[in-house]
């Protein structure tokens, strides 16, 4: 072969590779707040559908677990946007980890404090002197501005309540070292009627029953990089295609379940558990008139008051600046299929 022919040959090839890097879509990965299951049903289904491709992003789903703190990842950069609830959020932003809410997946929140019957909780007032199981890693904050509500001490003192600090599972009901745990809608509720608990033997208090809820799952992103209208334009891809595969997950209940089961390395989970779960996480999702995905600014209000209201113990010390924004849920719109 010629030494002309050959270089025509090797330029065309180099040509070719640059023309193919030029058109890959562009990386973006997204941490979730806990291990694979139907509560991240929407970015699963996103990836399985293709409704990614559809907007040129190869997405990296990263399951959490429970010695992941997503805003602990946004900090050392290894997500470009994470799912977190809004008082862990706030509190890590006081911090100064520049997290925004640039999407509000939950519209309501699915936490519960569920009693056994047995221990004498009727209500509230009966929570002195108990033990009471709280999950950490920024999902006690509501629980502590509840029993501030309250005027409970959480100091395990007579007048108060003892924190037991509760593994991600019911053991502490089953097992009688806790009279009520933290428990979701979604989720543990259900693990503790599967233990053989029948829903007559429990008492549950919704904390937006309490007029504690605040926000739950929402997309957070690194507002410090908002500026960078590369970074913006692949957020705004992303809650375009997230929001659609949600949009698709509560109209196709089971089948988002058991795209959730397929991406489930660990074997963890289970249909039937998964199918219920989805059941419940859609009525969570669904509720905004503004579409899946928009932020109302009264719900933020109301879990930044809500979070303030801990006087003695407050989650965050002053009302935050910038926290949250629309401009990529609008900006989104130009991608929704």
């Amino acid at each position: 072969m010629k030494r002309s022919a050959f270089y025509g040959l090797a330029i065309g090839a180099a040509l070719a590779v640059a023309a193919g890097s030029a058109h890959a879509a562009d990386k973006f990965t997204i941490q979730l707040k806990w291990v694979t299951q139907a509560q991240f049903a929407g970015y699963y289904v996103a990836k399985d559908k293709g409704f990614y491709k559809a907007v040129d992003l190869d997405v990296t789903v990263k399951p959490g677990g429970p010695d992941i703190a997503p805003p602990q990842v946004m900090a050392a950069g290894g997500a470009d946007a994470i799912i977190d609830w809004m008082p862990s959020a706030l509190a890590s932003r006081e911090k100064g980890v520049p997290l925004v809410n640039v999407s509000q997946t939950f519209q309501k929140s699915g936490m519960m404090l569920t009693c056994a019957k047995s221990s004498g909780i009727t209500s509230p007032k009966d929570f002195p002197g108990h033990t009471l199981g709280v999950w950490f890693y920024g999902n006690e904050y509501p629980f502590l501005t509840w029993m501030a509500k309250l005027g409970i001490p959480t100091d395990g003192s007579a007048k108060g309540v003892k924190v037991l600090k509760q593994g991600f599972n019911v053991d502490p009901l089953i097992q009688k070292q806790a009279a009520c745990i933290s428990t979701m809608t979604y989720n543990e509720y259900w693990q503790v009627i599967d233990a053989g608990f029948k829903p007559g033997d429990l008492i549950v208090f919704k904390y937006s029953d309490q007029g504690v809820g605040t926000m739950e799952d929402g997309i957070y992103a690194n507002g410090a990089k908002l500026g960078d209208k590369a970074y913006a334009d692949r957020l705004a891809r992303f809650v375009a295609a997230s929001n659609r595969g949600w949009d698709w997950a509560v109209k196709n209940s089971d089948a988002a379940a058991m795209i959730v089961l397929d991406n489930d390395s660990t074997g963890a989970q289970t249909e039937k558990h998964q199918k219920r779960m989805m059941g419940e996480i859609a009525k969570l999702v669904e509720g905004s008139k503004h579409g899946t995905g928009y932020l109302d600014p009264a719900d933020y209000d109301r879990t930044v008051s809500i979070l303030l209201s801990a006087k003695s113990d407050p989650v965050i010390t002053k009302k935050p600046e910038g926290a949250w924004t629309h401009a990529i849920f609008d900006a989104a719109k130009k991608y929704a299929k």
